[in-house]
């Protein structure tokens, strides 16, 4: 079953399991209950903003979770490669090989998850003057942990890449996580102060 057919507490057996999660389609989910929460007469005046929000926020959530079922197929890949078998010289190098392209296939989607919690920092900031604060600080929270869970799992994957050019390559697209954790702390101190 697809990440995004699960429900709710199969979603929790997920998590328990030692499969892997999706964090930015969670976030993604939390800028749409933002925008929601942000549609009311309340709000009429910035009704147009939040619908922009609102849109932007679905389209995330679904490429999360697609990113969430890429994750899941190349985290079998990477286990399915180290399973295979090692007796002779060839299969040896042909583990090798399945390895290191498994383990490349497996940076891709937190690299992009990593992305994906950078838009959701960018929708976290927008509403901040307008919409319903009591709520927001989910958003950035929830995008900061896809974002440093990503950069970790990126690093897992990369610990045993040889390739230098792969490895720089997926750097460069983890590179922008500091920035995103930045964000995200600033959006949680405004609603923090504004709370106090």
């Amino acid at each position: 079953m697809a990440v995004h057919e699960e429900l709710v507490g199969e979603y929790l057996n997920l998590l328990a399991d030692r499969v892997p999660a999706p964090g930015g389609g969670a976030a993604a989910a939390l800028v749409a209950m933002v925008a929601r929460y942000s549609d009311g007469d309340k709000h009429a005046e910035h009704a147009e903003t939040i619908a922009g929000i609102l849109q932007s926020a679905e389209r995330l959530r679904h490429e999360a979770l697609t990113l969430a079922e890429q994750d899941a197929r190349a985290f079998a890949s990477v286990a399915e490669a180290y399973r295979r078998p090692r007796s002779t010289e060839d299969e040896k190098a042909a583990r090798g090989t399945a390895i290191q392209d498994a383990l490349a296939s497996a940076t891709r989607p937190p690299a992009a998850t990593i992305s994906i919690a950078a838009s959701i920092v960018d929708l976290a900031e927008r509403p901040l003057p307008i919409g319903n604060r009591n709520v927001i600080t989910d958003v950035a929270e929830a995008a900061r942990a896809a974002a440093a869970t990503s950069r970790v799992n990126v690093e897992i994957n990369l610990s045993g890449l040889k390739d230098p050019a792969i490895r720089q390559g997926i750097e460069r697209a983890a590179s922008g996580v500091d920035d995103v954790l930045t964000r995200a702390d600033k959006v949680t101190a405004a609603v923090r102060e504004w709370i106090r």
